[in-house]
């Protein structure tokens, strides 16, 4: 096996002991990374440690990018890997540091390495748990047509409101634009009352009501609407960590011979334990 693939099964995958070993040291380094940043926010730690602070953070940063380089390297198929949801991840979180050198503050938003700390589940090998975040997000995926078309009926409930609440209260009560008066009724609809605006006269009120009530109504369709997915979900042969070394897409089943996702060739599962 080459340096190459054994680089990608370690960086990569979580069922091998190296594999498991260099990702907690990951996960230390994110969590320690996102301290520092938020140290660097206390002005009495600044005073006092600012120096500390920057060359740890760079510390930090430089060893992310040098990871991410490899991961890039290892995988057959660089672009799928930078693409992806992890990809992604990994190339935000270290983005901000360099961003901070041309913009005050912008290394502050390095706290999207928190982001990161999603690759425990591999870690720890809670593989019911990663299943079952596959089964959601499946849900989701397949209720995506029905969330849209009721996203839309809210929507134009709220602009109907809104501008019923406009008509019906005016400036004089605080509702001085339909926008500002569609604001009122997102955060009516959601339960949420912020106060800072309210209704005067006895139909403004009254509308409120109405408003308030189907707020409770409305969210629970949602709730359904996925409910519905996972329960018709069917679900798969346990999953492990092994990745495909073309399009670095986990949760294949321990003896899978090709990817389910590109259709690669998968190689031998390790007996390293």
């Amino acid at each position: 096996m080459s340096i190459r693939e054994k680089l990608r099964i370690i960086i990569f995958e979580a069922d091998t002991l190296a594999g498991k070993r260099f990702d907690v040291v990951l996960l230390w380094a994110i969590m320690l990374s996102v301290i520092v940043v938020m140290l660097d926010s206390v002005q009495s730690m600044v005073v006092r440690h600012a120096d500390l602070l920057t060359t740890l953070e760079w510390i930090f940063t430089i060893a992310f990018t040098v990871e991410y380089l490899l991961r890039i390297w290892t995988t057959d198929k660089p672009l799928r890997y930078i693409l992806s949801f992890y990809g992604l991840i990994d190339l935000v979180s270290i983005i901000p540091t360099y961003v901070g050198l041309i913009l005050a503050g912008g290394h502050y938003l390095v706290v999207i390495r928190t982001l990161r700390l999603l690759r425990i589940f591999r870690i720890l090998k809670l593989v019911s748990f990663v299943k079952e975040a596959r089964m959601l997000v499946d849900a989701i995926n397949n209720s995506r047509y029905k969330l849209t078309v009721f996203m839309g009926t809210v929507l134009s409930i709220t602009v109907i409101v809104g501008t019923l609440m406009y008509m019906i209260e005016g400036p004089e009560n605080g509702f001085k634009s339909i926008p500002l008066s569609i604001y009122w009724t997102i955060v009516t609809m959601t339960t949420v009352g912020y106060g800072d605006i309210a209704p005067q006269t006895v139909m403004g009120k009254t509308l409120a009501s109405i408003v308030m009530l189907l707020g409770y109504t409305i969210i629970a369709v949602p709730t359904g609407i996925v409910s519905a997915q996972l329960v018709s979900h069917t679900d798969e042969k346990e999953a492990t960590t092994r990745s495909c070394p073309h399009c670095s897409q986990e949760g294949h089943a321990a003896d899978a011979k090709y990817c389910k996702y590109c259709g690669g060739a998968m190689n031998v599962p390790t007996s390293e334990s």
